[in-house]
């Protein structure tokens, strides 16, 4: 120390550390200037790792080498192809032992192929029994309209057995002038309508799909009714009107369904009601039936009371 508290002269032992970079400045390329920071940077990374354990620094470089392959796949998304040669390489090595789906036994399936249910479910010629994941394999074909349920089976070495539960096909539904078939769910299977479906009961409005299964299952308790009726419509998504194959429109309350369809079976029994010159039949109001004419059947009446009008006023 000096008399002002200085140090004379630097203590030895102590290791100066210089940042790359703050040499003496000198006009480099751009190209240069990145190959002396890099260089000063690894040169920092190999005295960090002098002190680390042995194999520390293999480590570390197969992790950068793994983290730098990653981001570059996903960069590039070539996540899903590698994830594809991975799978295909695991089901060689799998099927190089034997292991291979020789048999596939699948049953309940009828609007669904064979074909169709393998491609959902994701099967190929070269999939491997071991490395098929039955859990996927089944949410797959879930996705599919027409299946309810699924249930695969691996039975080693070689088979799979696959049993499907089908949707059934409960009715036509017909919203903005388009047709599908529905289950009794609700659910969609086709947008359009196959010939041996053309039977089904066709329901009509917005909402119509989902309530058919409760008013169908009421209509068809009176089936002398069921077979006048050509469609049956949602009104608002509260009620239902009847659309006869006549043309005659049966308007049905919003509750007490039954007693409303009963009520017209009985005034077609008594007095053929359904196939007189009617347009319109009102069951809406629970103590009273209110029916339309149509125009010809009500000038008629028109014509006829005129008439009767007429004899009584010559009779007075």
């Amino acid at each position: 120390m000096d008399g002002r508290g200085r140090l004379a002269q630097p203590l030895k032992g102590i290791t100066r550390w210089r940042f790359p970079g703050r040499e003496a400045a000198r006009p480099v390329s751009t190209s240069d200037s990145v190959l002396r920071q890099f260089a000063a940077i690894w040169r920092c990374a190999l005295r960090l790792a002098a002190g680390l354990p042995r194999g520390a620094g293999v480590a570390a470089t197969v992790l950068i080498i793994a983290a730098t392959i990653g981001y570059g796949l996903v960069k590039g998304d070539r996540l899903p192809v590698l994830v594809e040669v991975f799978k295909a390489a695991r089901d060689a090595i799998a099927n190089a032992a034997g292991l291979r789906i020789v048999t596939i036994a699948l049953a309940g399936n009828q609007h669904v192929s064979r074909e169709e249910v393998l491609a959902i479910a994701g099967i190929t010629g070269s999939s491997s029994l071991p490395f098929l994941d039955v859990d996927d394999a089944r949410t797959r074909l879930k996705s599919n309209p027409w299946i309810a349920d699924a249930t695969l089976l691996k039975l080693y070495p070689r088979e799979l057995q696959i049993t499907i539960r089908e949707r059934a096909a409960f009715a036509i539904w017909q919203k903005d002038g388009r047709v599908s078939v529905v289950a009794d769910d609700g659910t969609v299977l086709e947008p359009y309508v196959a010939p041996r479906l053309v039977q089904l009961p066709l329901v009509v409005g917005h909402g119509a799909a989902s309530k058919a299964k409760e008013f169908i299952a009421v209509l068809q308790r009176f089936p002398a009714l069921t077979d006048f009726v050509w469609a049956s419509v949602l009104v608002s998504e509260r009620r239902w009107n009847l659309r006869l194959k006549n043309g005659v429109e049966v308007r049905l309350p919003e509750t007490e369904v039954a007693a409303a369809l009963n009520t017209l079976q009985l005034l077609d029994r008594e007095k053929h009601l359904i196939s007189r010159d009617v347009t319109v039949i009102d069951l809406r109001l629970p103590d009273r039936v209110t029916v339309r004419l149509s125009d010809a059947a009500a000038q008629a009446r028109s014509d006829a009371l005129k008439e009767k009008t007429k004899k009584k006023a010559g009779n007075v």
